[in-house]
């Protein structure tokens, strides 16, 4: 594993506490979009495709700092969008630091040479540069030649000047694990510590909705993946476990609420990836959502989820009931060959809804009411 000792350690801790305790639901990661709006224009995401009005929209250095302060997730990940397009960032992240969160700062890197003196190396700090396999296969993933070799100049760079770099990397249905596996000999190359690895998600107004993966076709992958590996020193930023579940190994459900999501609309129900409403604090998020109408087998949206921000948390607590089979997996790795364990039946779940135009029209109208679309303080363009 590439996490820091000093953040296994904490991490352990906060979640042996709420795991004794007996909590029902608890965070592991605060997902914070201060904006939506990104400097590049994937094929495969969906999350920048709102009018201007509310792409200049930001969280407050103030509002993201108190939704870090509501949350008791012992991790940050800003996310977006592009962090860095947010002119307040570095003082974010610094908030977040000064309360001994654990931040993740995930980048497309275009302005990471350009900023990066805003920001100080520390063991609370890891750059997360975004990285879709070698250069032919990251530039086509992100719709702008040229964009692969900025990255890797960019890490090298912070790399330089005593930051903790990984990488993160979505897998879509057209990747190829040849060249993924040399993709990540060449990532630990040039000093990248750990790798944040997916399948992608299906976000429905993406721009290219024919390349996620099914469920079948992600376990393939990622076990020819994991094969090519043995003997390979690659380093994963991911639980032992989520690993052996991508490769198909084990049967589990969401955990939606171990990776609550914060941006301009509020608190994001029920996760990172499913915009089905929004909560106006953390509480009300908890207390509030109908969890139970959600993950696989349950609603059609997530019937062929398997991301990390979904499943780490299960992975996670299948580790502290069975930390012998965590071992297990993490001494060996996963399993490549054999049966798969059963999937979840997908019988009964409840159809998807397009509910994007109401949610839309709502969100507008509150942040108009709120002026927050009249008095924008603009995203800085770099």
């Amino acid at each position: 594993m590439a996490v820091p000792l000093l953040q296994t350690l904490r991490i352990g801790l906060y979640v042996m506490r709420q795991h004794f305790s007996g909590a029902k639901r608890y965070p592991l990661v605060l997902m914070m979009e201060p904006l939506f709006r990104c400097n590049l224009t994937c094929a495969g995401c969906g999350k920048i495709d709102y009018p201007d009005s509310i792409l200049n929209s930001r969280i407050s250095v103030d509002e993201a700092l108190a939704s870090i302060d509501e949350c008791p997730a012992p991790v940050v990940v800003m996310a977006g969008g592009e962090p860095l397009l947010h002119r307040e960032m570095d003082q974010i992240v610094k908030g977040a630091i000064a309360r001994k969160k654990f931040v993740y700062l995930c980048t497309n890197a275009l302005l990471l040479e350009k900023k990066i003196d805003l920001f100080e190396p520390s063991p609370y700090f890891t750059w997360t540069v975004h990285l879709d396999g070698n250069r032919e296969d990251h530039d086509k993933a992100v719709s702008r030649e040229g964009t692969f070799d900025q990255a890797v100049a960019a890490i090298k760079l912070a790399k330089a000047k005593g930051f903790n770099v990984n990488i993160n990397c979505t897998l879509f249905n057209n990747a190829d694990a040849g060249r993924m596996a040399e993709f990540f000999d060449y990532a630990h190359s040039i000093g990248v510590e750990g790798i944040t690895i997916s399948p992608g998600y299906a976000y429905e107004r993406a721009p290219d909705t024919e390349h996620f993966l099914n469920r079948r076709n992600t376990k393939d992958l990622f076990r020819k993946l994991f094969s090519l590996g043995k003997g390979r020193k690659w380093v994963f930023t991911q639980s032992s476990l989520f690993l052996d579940f991508l490769a198909g190994n084990q049967t589990y459900q969401c955990t939606p609420w171990g990776n609550p999501t914060r941006n301009v609309f509020g608190w994001q129900r029920p996760c990172y990836l499913l915009g089905e409403g929004y909560a106006k604090t953390y509480k009300e998020l908890m207390e509030e959502t109908d969890w139970d109408s959600y993950g696989v087998g349950k609603y059609e949206k997530c019937a062929d989820c398997m991301v990390h921000c979904g499943f780490e948390a299960t992975a996670v607590s299948d580790t502290l009931s069975n930390p012998l089979k965590a071992a297990r997996v993490a001494l060996f790795g996963p399993r490549t060959d054999g049966p798969m364990a059963p999937d979840l039946p997908l019988e009964g779940q409840r159809p998807a809804v397009n509910n994007y135009e109401t949610l839309l029209s709502q969100n507008l109208t509150r942040l108009e009411a709120e002026g927050r679309t009249n008095n924008l303080q603009r995203v800085s363009q770099g």
